[in-house]
């Protein structure tokens, strides 16, 4: 379980591909302190680490995450939002995120707004049941909310600390991003269904 609340941001260093899987090694100021099985959200997907080395750490991504999110675009030098999973009894300054990417999104326009930036993306409108007017969602693993939304686009406005301190910075139009739906909505959702199924 993660909250969307980015601790870091890595560097992808090498792509390897082995059959249909992929591994990155992706430093980062936080390597060191990582351990191997440990599970790290890497923008909103959790992988788990399979190998360390000196400042950087190695996980791989199978086939059914690589059709499910951006992973498959990384190369050498992408910026990788970093969150460690939640400590129990720790606060949850974000929302509930289990990085468990549902859909990948398409960033339509980047407004600079003199010290915030406007952000607009587009989603597969058969999820448009899943997101609500100042409802919570993750964007490449930052808890973020959402407004003028739509069946097929919604906008997040970004602060400077968060501009700052993760990938959004090198988000623009036409880029894609990993889209984590409120875990919350999906189980009513899921509850909705079933009883109109009976």
């Amino acid at each position: 379980m993660f909250t969307g609340i980015i601790e870091n941001t890595g560097i992808v260093q090498e792509v390897l591909t082995s059959g249909s899987n992929r591994s990155f090694w992706i430093e980062s100021a936080i390597a060191g302190e990582l351990k191997i099985d440990q599970s790290v959200a890497h923008n909103g997907v959790c992988l788990t680490v399979d190998a360390l080395a000196e400042g950087r750490h190695r996980v791989t991504a199978i086939d059914e995450t690589l059709q499910k999110t951006h992973l498959g675009g990384w190369q050498a030098g992408t910026k990788v939002n970093l969150e460690r999973c939640l400590l129990m009894g720790g606060r949850l300054d974000g929302h509930m995120v289990q990085g468990h990417v549902d859909t990948v999104g398409t960033c339509l326009d980047v407004e600079d707004k003199n010290g915030s930036w406007l952000f607009r993306f587009s989603f597969p409108p058969q999820f448009a049941n899943l997101l609500i007017e100042k409802g919570s969602i993750s964007l490449n693993g930052i808890s973020l909310t959402i407004f003028d939304v739509g069946h097929d686009a919604f906008s997040v406005a970004i602060i400077p600390y968060t501009w700052e301190h993760t990938n959004m910075h090198a988000i623009t139009a036409g880029d894609k991003i990993n889209l984590e739906f409120d875990m919350v909505g999906k189980y009513i959702q899921r509850s909705i269904l079933l009883k109109e199924n009976g």
